[in-house]
């Protein structure tokens, strides 16, 4: 069965403010993505790594710009990895992120 979700993808920019202060600043949009589960092969070897692999999602290659955090549910995941699955995919591996969150 293919679950097919909207997420959000952060870009994170930072700029000056007129003092020449750092700012950051955020911008999410939302694209469509199937989720999927990452397999016990990539659970165990993220855990190897000291990662914690949630979720894997696909979507369009054209949709991703080297985002580094996807918002799904309402929770943050930061991108640990990714892979181009074909010519029209990627694969964006994520785990969970604490602290920050984006809506």
């Amino acid at each position: 069965m293919t679950l097919i979700r909207k997420v959000g993808l952060v870009k994170e920019t930072i700029s000056t403010d007129s003092i020449g202060q750092p700012v950051k600043t955020s911008e999410t949009r939302e694209v469509i993505a199937e989720l999927r589960s990452v397999t016990g092969t990539e659970f165990s070897q993220g855990r190897q790594n000291g990662l914690s692999p949630q979720y894997c999602f696909v979507i369009s290659i054209f949709d991703y710009h080297g985002e580094e955090t996807v918002v799904y549910d309402g929770k943050n995941y930061s991108v640990y990895r990714t892979y181009i699955a074909d010519d029209n995919t990627i694969e964006i591996y994520t785990e969970a992120e604490t602290g920050v969150t984006y809506g």
